[in-house]
């Protein structure tokens, strides 16, 4: 059972994801029945510590609080080109080794890294770090698309506000739903986000690497995506043979006709979700032709379904 939870703080840590397991872990919520923790803010490194919002944070306890911990949360890393300190990597080994658990939130990725406690399993990040995740240490099974991977005594979560979701996946684990989906009413944060951080990631419409022949096919389709348009109508508008359409189609932009016009539809299908449009609606503007396919095709590649991204990001300036 959880009930001791430490967090490790580090010079230059984020104040939003420290933030995020205190608010969840270090509040005390036993007069409306709900469970407290023995829970301890500690310094892992020598002092002066200083937030990156530029004030100073002085924790109540050292690097030795970590000992006693059931769950060790490392909450942000300053900077993913700089080793974390040994002792505290020797200190998340030792918890780990003795039956415990660790998570990390964001960058905090790197740190369990560090300590080689990723490696052979899933682990995942803030999207704008995890190729240099998975590139640095190739032992790891990194997942950019995900809020949070749930390996056992490792946990990881994607960039900031996935911490919430991550914690309240832990509170949920243990305690209950409902005890999770009273917490995250006290927090007025949703107990349960749908889909992963692949809706969060911008995705301007990819130019071709050349300005060619091509370049008037593409942009013409992309004024044109409610057609039912087929690899062999962007050919005879190239005034290309469909073979020789798709050689040089790829040769230009790396991908098929066929997967470029699927991601052109997708990325219209977002925009005009932001604007509030009906599923419907956007299904017929952007080419998908019925709800149905809308939902399968959006929901393969943003991992979720078109009306959460609506409810998500209606009235959201488009890119």
């Amino acid at each position: 059972m959880l009930r001791n939870v430490a967090v490790a703080v580090c010079d230059g840590v984020s104040v939003f994801e420290l933030g995020v397991v205190c608010e969840v872990f270090g509040l005390d919520r036993s007069d409306v029945g709900l469970p407290a923790y023995d829970f301890a803010v500690c310094a892992a490194e020598e002092g002066p510590l200083t937030s990156g919002g530029g004030f100073g944070i002085t924790p109540a306890y050292g690097i030795e609080r970590l000992a006693e911990a059931d769950l060790v949360a490392v909450p942000h890393w300053r900077s993913i080109d700089e080793p974390p300190p040994p002792a505290l990597l020797d200190a998340l080994r030792a918890v780990v080794a003795r039956g415990g658990r660790v998570m990390s939130v964001c960058s905090g990725a790197f740190v369990l890294a560090a300590a080689g406690l990723l490696d052979g399993r899933k682990a995942t990040t803030h999207w704008r770090y995890a190729a240099a995740l998975a590139e640095r240490y190739p032992l790891i099974d990194v997942d950019p698309n995900v809020l949070y991977v749930d390996a056992g005594p490792v946990l990881t979560s994607a960039g900031t506000a996935a911490g919430i979701d991550l914690c309240l996946h832990l509170v949920r684990s243990e305690h209950g739903a409902a005890v999770a989906n009273a917490v995250a009413r006290r927090m007025v944060v949703p107990p349960h986000r749908d889909g992963g951080q692949a809706q969060y990631v911008e995705a301007p419409v990819p130019a071709p690497r050349t300005r060619d022949d091509l370049a008037d096919t593409m942009a013409w389709a992309v004024e044109h995506l409610d057609r039912p348009l087929s690899v062999e109508d962007l050919a005879a508008r190239a005034l290309m043979s469909p073979r020789t359409f798709a050689r040089r189609f790829r040769a230009v932009t790396g991908t098929t006709p066929y997967a470029w016009l699927l991601h052109q539809r997708t990325l219209l299908a977002q925009r005009l979700l932001e604007d509030g449009l009906s599923v419907e609606e956007v299904a017929r503007r952007s080419g998908f032709g019925s709800a149905a396919t809308l939902r399968e095709r959006f929901g393969r590649a943003r991992g979720t379904s078109p009306s959460a991204y609506r409810r998500t990001f209606a009235g959201r300036t488009s890119p």
